[in-house]
């Protein structure tokens, strides 16, 4: 008679799949990726300090204000320039397309150029300050980083943090807020959206008009560092 054959031990059981991430629609204004992003906020609020007095007039993180820049040249109005609003412009625009060509959702790389990017429009500020054509160097260098974020930060979609523009925030807050019956949950999302702006634009505007553009530009780094290291769990959450 033949041996019967030994039967194979039982294999253990897999390990339960890792729970998914929440969508960016539900996120707690304590999760990591929503702090982080209102950090990135005060850092916008710093680089547009330093574009807008620092830099003649021009926006590199809120292109809305730069097309409004462009016509009030156009009309001749004095102090404003149509070069250095168009620069910022195309920087912008070249930002969101690299963005979109090699991944929106990548936001560890999109921060990293965007430190990169700030600490070398500082490198060129405390080499050669902002006068004559240096500036638009550093113009496009920010507006290129801000274009990078912008881009990424969309393919989020978490609600009322844009990090670089208040309008739409703005109009939720206070339609929502008169709206009959009905009360929105993101209302103090809303509220410290325009306070971390605010929150990034004094110290920035008092750093440049005390002559510190570049350490303007070097606190921009720091803080979108800080904000990468704030978001890490997110980042290894959604993979």
């Amino acid at each position: 008679m033949s041996a019967s054959p030994t039967p194979s031990p039982p294999s253990p059981p897999s390990p339960p799949p890792p729970a998914p991430a929440p969508a960016a629609g539900r996120l707690p204004d304590g999760d990591p990726l929503v702090l982080a992003l209102f950090g990135l906020t005060v850092v916008s609020g710093i680089v547009d300090a330093v574009s807008y007095l620092g830099l003649g007039h021009v926006f590199a993180a809120n292109m809305t204000g730069n097309v409004v820049v462009v016509g009030f040249a156009l009309a001749g109005a004095p102090g404003f320039s149509v070069l250095g609003s168009v620069t910022s412009l195309a920087a912008f625009l070249l930002g969101a397309a690299l963005a979109g060509r090699f991944g929106r959702g990548r936001l560890r790389t999109a921060l990293l150029a965007e430190i990169l990017l700030h600490l070398a429009a500082a490198g060129v500020v405390f080499a050669a300050g902002t006068d004559g054509d240096v500036q638009y160097a550093v113009i496009g260098l920010l507006a290129l980083a801000m274009g990078i974020r912008n881009a990424t930060v969309r393919s989020l979609g978490v609600p009322d943090l844009t990090t670089t523009v208040l309008t739409m925030t703005l109009t939720g807050l206070a339609a929502d807020a008169t709206a009959p019956g009905h009360r929105s949950p993101r209302q103090r999302r809303r509220v410290l959206s325009a306070l971390t702006m605010l929150a990034g634009v004094v110290p920035g505007a008092l750093l440049v008009l005390h002559g510190r553009t570049a350490w303007a530009l070097v606190a921009a780094a720091a803080l979108t560092a800080a904000a990468l290291a704030t978001a890490a769990p997110a980042i290894r959450r959604r993979g």
